[in-house]
């Protein structure tokens, strides 16, 4: 399976290099190296998403952030910081050939758990799914988007 597929996302300008057999893409977030798994191409186009189109800064995104849920060290995709830096948004991402499921929205709210994003994105690059979340009453409420940066 080719790691490089188009995408139901805005295509982006990403720095793809070759070692060996090996490929790379630089990443728009932590600036380095990385191997161009499915996963990292979904990644490295919605943080492309998030900026460009959504207009949330490069600063306000982390990417691959580990937390302690349940006593288990787990890992969030991409947290986008509102300009207070509190959680706004986590996304999910998976690699296109892995459906958006309510296992990934599952994980998704393992993580919300314990961040408390206003909103939650999960995305195969393919399939996406937006949610709001009403902390006090414990909902969720699905979107068709996610909100511009305001």
């Amino acid at each position: 399976m080719s790691v490089i597929v188009p995408l139901h996302l805005p295509q982006t300008k990403l720095k793809l290099s070759r070692e060996d057999n090996q490929v790379f893409v630089e990443c728009l977030v932590r600036r380095k190296k990385l191997v161009l798994t499915p996963e990292e191409w979904v990644r490295q186009h919605f943080i492309s998403y998030l900026n460009l189109q959504l207009k949330y800064p490069l600063t306000r995104i982390a990417v691959e952030k580990s937390i302690l849920y349940a006593g288990l060290t787990k890992r969030w995709d991409i947290v986008v910081y509102d300009a207070d830096f509190q959680v706004h948004i986590l996304v999910e991402c998976k690699a296109p050939h892995i459906p958006i499921s309510l296992d990934t929205l599952y994980q998704a709210l393992t993580y919300q758990k314990e961040m408390q994003g206003k909103y939650i994105a999960l995305t195969n690059g393919l399939q996406h799914a937006y949610f709001g979340v009403d902390v006090t009453q414990k909902s969720l409420l699905e979107l068709s988007q996610l909100p511009v940066n305001a």
